[in-house]
C-alpha cells in the first residue's frame, strides 16, 4: 500500500505539531489575610515578579479588597518557583501570606 506525497507530508506535520505543543501555563496569586503588610506585598510583587510600583500597588489593593489577586501567568515551573520564593520570603518575614498557583 503506497502513501502519497500529500499523506505523507499530512503525517509529518501532525508529529510536528504535536512535538511542539505549548506548555501548560499557570496563574500565581496572592491571597489576602489579616496581618501581613501592604508594603510588604508591594515589595514582593516588585521584587518577584518584577511589577512596577503603580502595578504591585495596583494587584495589592485588590488582593486586599477582593482576597486575591492575579500576579502573572507562568511556566509551570517558572510558577512554582515563584510560589516558593514567596513562601520564604513571606517566612523569613514572619508574615503568613499565602502565595498559590492554579493551571489556565
Amino acid at each position: 500500500m503506497n502513501q502519497t506525497h500529500s499523506d505523507i507530508k499530512e503525517k509529518i506535520r501532525s508529529e510536528i505539531e504535536n512535538q511542539t505543543k505549548k506548555p501548560a501555563m499557570y496563574r500565581v496569586y496572592l491571597h489576602n489575610d489579616d496581618y501581613t503588610t501592604m508594603e510588604f506585598v508591594v515589595d514582593v510583587l516588585m521584587t518577584v515578579f518584577t511589577k512596577t510600583p503603580e502595578e504591585a500597588t495596583m494587584i495589592m489593593l485588590k488582593v486586599h479588597r477582593e482576597g486575591i489577586g492575579c500576579c502573572g501567568v507562568y511556566t509551570f515551573e517558572m510558577a512554582e518557583t515563584k510560589v516558593l520564593t514567596v513562601q520564604r520570603l513571606a517566612q523569613i518575614e514572619g508574615f503568613p501570606l499565602k502565595c498559590t498557583m492554579e493551571k489556565e
